[in-house]
């Protein structure tokens, strides 16, 4: 019993180690969203950190600050989405889509 018991903890630690690696390869993975055909464009990486947000001169309006604002939001958050996707996609790989809470 205390043999399964090793070799249980052994593969737990392994996958602990390949989270760790595909934690820190998604780092430097980046996606990209844009909003408003374009007019907003927000980069995400794997740490779903913004890394950059790009609004075309055309979008910007004094006298509609709401849309661009709305323009905003939905760019990011879709960015955010996709990097949510991405991260879940690679840990699957790791895990076999196994749920581990805490983890992502």
């Amino acid at each position: 019993m205390a043999k399964g018991l090793g070799n249980i903890m052994k593969q737990a630690q392994q996958m602990q180690a390949k989270i760790a690696r595909v934690q820190q390869e998604l780092e430097g993975k980046e996606v990209e969203a844009t909003a408003g055909g374009g007019m907003v464009t927000a980069r995400v990486n794997g740490k779903q950190e913004l890394l950059s947000l790009t609004i075309e001169k055309d979008v910007v309006d004094p006298e509609d600050v709401e849309m661009l604002q709305d323009l905003v939001l939905a760019a990011v958050n879709e960015a955010i989405k996709q990097s949510q996707e991405m991260i879940k996609q690679e840990m699957n790989k790791v895990t076999g889509g196994m749920n581990i809470p805490g983890m992502f």
